[in-house]
Formats: structure tokens, C-alpha cells, sequence
């Protein structure tokens, strides 16, 4: 990626010098999980065949949000993690400049823009309590981003899943829940959940692969916008089926179970991913309505 260092850091909420705070599971309040721990907790109900989801409770839909933590940036840092700070900043302005211009043309939605929150080993949201094995994720009580940036340790070396590209997709895809929840389709699945529980996870499944969709459909801005470079799209869509719940449950050596799916297959992850890429709007990713 083409990707610019000292952009503003207006919408970073640099938690990594203060503590997680507080005590308890990551689950006390209905923490959504993210990419990295869902692939984890799915590992661990495999493995002790157990339903270690059932430990994180349901997202109250009137969550209250909190007041922002200040930011404690770490004393110091590393060349490595200087650069994916400054990584980080350019993707969080770029994919909320994106949606600015994009919601209010296509879903006639002024796009509020919402922090993303850096944080090391734990921390508290309006969701709850998580720590670093949640992975990246999104609260709708407070709106914001959650990410722990050694999860790109991970999505490289367990997952082979290297590049820019790759790292942006992980922070469009938080940044697609907070359109979902924008345009309130986070809510609706959630009522549909409780009228059809005997669905609720395929319709878990189809949000999440809605916000790879739009993911995707940043991607396409970026591409527009001559930001990519020769595989960049490549390594997004490696990423995407990197993190497909066949491969993660296959990993685990039990065998593949749709019925556990919480993300989609690689082979879903990617064609909505591609869906967004190619088309670049937002009604080309009605993953419910499939």
C-alpha cells in the first residue's frame, strides 16, 4: 500500500501505557468478540468440546457508554511499533474519510466518525472487560475500535496472512460493524435473533460477512484512489480465507462444523470480501437478503 506517515491522530485512543483495569471475564458485558478471538475461542470449544461462546452473554442493545479513557501512550517504542502506530493512524483516517464520502451518497447517512482504541495485554470498553486474546473488535456501546496490535503477530505467523493490505482489513472490517450499526442493522439482526433463535447464528454469520463486504467496499476506494500496489489485493483476500471458520476448525484437527461457524467459510469471507472490492457500494453487500 501506498500509505502516508504523520497523518492526524485525532480519532487514536492510545491505551497501551495505562492497565486493562478491572477484574473478570472479557465477557461481563457482552463484549463482541473479534476476528482473533472468535478464531481462538472457536479453537478452545473444539478442542475441549465445550461451547466457550456461551461465556461471552448476549450484547444488551441499549449498552451505556462509558467516558473515554484518557490516552497513556507507552513510554516507548519500538522502530516496529512506531511504524504500525503510524500505520494504524493512516488506515483509521483514510477508511473513515472513505465512509464520509460514501454513506451519505448511498444510504443518505451522515457518517459520524469513531475512535479506534490501541490498547496491550486487557482493557475495558462499554462492552465489557477483554483481553488481548479477543483479538480486534467492535462495541457498539461506545462505538469504537478496539485493537491490540501484536494480533498482527498472529494474523502473520499462525495464520500466513502478511502484508498491509492484509493488516488494513482487519481495521475496515471493525470499521463495517460501526456502519452496520449506523444504519441500524446491527439492532435489526439482533430482534431477528431473538424471533428466530433457532438462526441466530446463521444471521451472526451473515453480519459478520456483511462487514467484510464492507470492507471491501473501502478496498475499492482505495484501489480508486491509485493507494494499492501490485498484491496488495491479493493479500486481503489470503487474509480473508486465512481467517474462514473451515480453515480455523480444520487447524484444530476436529473435522469441519457449518452449524459453528461464526465468521463464514474461507471460500464466503472471500466472495464478500471480493463483492465489495469489485463494486465499491454498500447495496452490493446485503449479505441477508442472499
Amino acid at each position: 500500500m501506498r500509505w502516508q506517515r504523520g497523518t492526524s491522530d485525532q480519532h487514536i485512543e492510545d491505551r497501551r501505557g495505562s492497565t486493562g483495569g478491572g477484574s473478570g471475564g472479557f465477557g461481563g458485558g457482552g463484549v463482541r468478540i473479534g476476528l482473533g478471538g472468535l478464531i481462538i475461542i472457536g479453537i478452545l470449544s473444539l478442542l475441549f468440546k465445550q461451547n466457550f461462546f456461551s461465556l461471552l452473554g448476549d450484547l444488551p442493545a441499549d449498552t451505556t457508554m462509558t467516558e473515554s479513557a484518557p490516552s497513556a501512550p507507552p513510554a516507548t517504542m519500538s522502530p516496529v511499533e512506531k511504524e504500525r502506530y503510524e500505520f494504524v493512524k493512516f488506515v483509521v483516517n483514510d477508511v473513515q474519510d472513505t465512509w464520509t464520502a460514501v454513506l451519505p451518497r448511498e444510504a443518505n447517512t451522515e457518517y459520524p466518525p469513531t475512535n479506534l482504541v490501541l490498547f496491550r495485554d486487557a482493557v475495558r470498553s462499554a462492552c465489557g472487560f477483554a483481553d488481548a486474546a479477543s483479538g480486534p473488535f467492535y462495541c457498539p456501546g461506545d462505538r469504537k475500535v478496539y485493537i491490540d496490535l501484536s494480533f498482527y503477530d498472529d494474523l502473520k505467523s499462525r495464520f500466513g496472512a502478511a502484508g498491509d493490505f492484509a493488516q488494513a482489513y482487519v481495521i475496515a472490517h471493525e470499521y463495517g460493524h460501526h456502519i452496520q450499526n449506523v444504519l441500524g442493522i446491527d439492532s435489526q439482526m439482533r430482534r431477528a435473533q431473538q424471533q428466530r433463535p433457532g438462526l441466530a447464528n446463521e444471521l451472526s454469520v451473515r453480519l459478520e460477512l456483511q462487514a467484510d463486504c464492507l470492507a471491501g467496499v473501502w478496498g475499492h476506494s482505495t484501489a480508486q484512489r491509485n493507494i494499492l500496489e501490485a498484491g496488495d489485493v491479493e493479500a486481503g483476500l489470503n487474509a480473508a480465507a486465512a481467517i474462514g471458520d473451515d480453515r480455523i476448525q480444520r487447524m484444530s484437527g476436529r473435522g469441519v462444523h457449518p452449524e459453528k461457524f461464526t465468521h463464514g467459510s474461507s471460500a464466503q469471507r472471500v466472495e464478500w470480501f471480493r463483492r465489495g472490492l469489485e463494486s465499491g457500494r454498500i447495496a452490493a453487500c446485503d449479505t441477508f437478503g442472499q
